[in-house]
């Protein structure tokens, strides 16, 4: 199987899906005719679909409908376009939560994969693929995946995504299942509160997009009264963040802490703990690049990279 197989590892978020080397909002929206401008553009079985723009609504699951299977092949054909790939057999790499992983990855692999052999179009170029596999593996682990070992052998992973916050502990560079928690108040939610903030004092709201720029670079040259406001409430967040840990009974004096995801930006800009225990990882691919390795591991075992 291993001959001219690509791996391909997306991590499908509320508020975007993630490959190696690219980043899409996570939007996707139906075009009554073919649009003027191609950026974006994913064309599937005779209709056309902008991908990104506004972010979808969030759901139970993203397995409802079609908009994350039309997201999946927006995200494949960017990917492919960077690796300057238009035809493949791909293994498609992906992932769940721990707590929700038994209860959803049937499922998931079923609605990533009910089209073997697809053709498609992304920003005017042709794509011809096959699904060859879907696998599916621990986020939040997988962030952290392909440099455990570089990490002290009792530690905890945090993921704070886009609509959950994953809390791993990882023992002897595994992960102890029965301790993990996955809890409700990502980023999401964080933007809510602060826009409800803003309502209150400035009777106006900030579009998302500015607040995730103060989430990233910590400041914005926006307006000083919603930027106060901005930054006063990732810092809310961020001690919320600390509290959940402590309650759930961790020595932050002494407990190697690892933050990945979107929010690992929040943590280190806005956190009050900036020791040598508390560690960042910054990029938001993190998961996906994850995925591919841990792919690689049950594919082909260690010492292969996919094209």
């Amino acid at each position: 199987m291993e001959n001219n197989i690509v791996i391909i590892g997306l991590d499908h978020g509320w508020s975007s899906c993630k490959s190696r080397n690219t980043i899409i909002v996570s939007g996707i929206k139906e075009m009554a005719t073919e649009p003027a401008l191609i950026d974006s553009l994913l064309e599937f079985e005779g209709k056309y679909y902008k991908a990104g723009g506004q972010r979808l609504e969030v759901r139970d699951t993203k397995v409802e409908d079609e908009n994350y299977y039309l997201l999946t092949l927006a995200a494949l054909g960017a990917e492919l376009r960077c690796r300057g790939i238009s035809s493949a057999r791909i293994v498609l790499s992906v992932g769940l939560p721990l707590t929700r992983f038994g209860a959803e990855k049937k499922d998931f692999i079923s609605y990533l994969s009910k089209n073997r052999e697809v053709c498609f179009k992304y920003e005017g170029i042709a794509y011809n693929i096959v699904i060859e596999k879907v696998l599916v593996s621990p986020q939040c682990y997988a962030a952290v995946s392909d440099r455990i070992s570089t990490f002290e052998d009792n530690l905890v992973v945090v993921d704070i995504g886009s609509w959950t916050v994953d809390i791993m502990p990882v023992i002897n560079q595994l992960p102890d299942e029965a301790k993990c928690r996955t809890l409700q108040g990502g980023l999401i939610t964080c933007m809510r509160e602060i826009n409800e903030e803003l309502m209150r004092k400035m009777n106006r709201e900030a579009p998302e997009i500015y607040i995730q720029e103060v989430m990233i670079n910590g400041t914005s040259n926006i307006n000083r009264e919603y930027l106060e406001v901005i930054q006063s409430g990732l810092r809310t967040f961020a001690e919320k963040i600390y509290n959940t840990l402590k309650e759930l009974a961790y020595n932050l004096d002494l407990m190697p802490v690892v933050f990945v995801g979107g929010g690992a930006m929040v943590m280190k800009n806005f956190g009050k703990l900036q020791d040598s225990n508390i560690h960042f990882i910054e990029d938001v691919r993190a998961n996906a690049i994850g995925y591919e390795y841990l792919a690689e591991l049950k594919l082909f075992g260690k010492g292969r990279r996919s094209v």
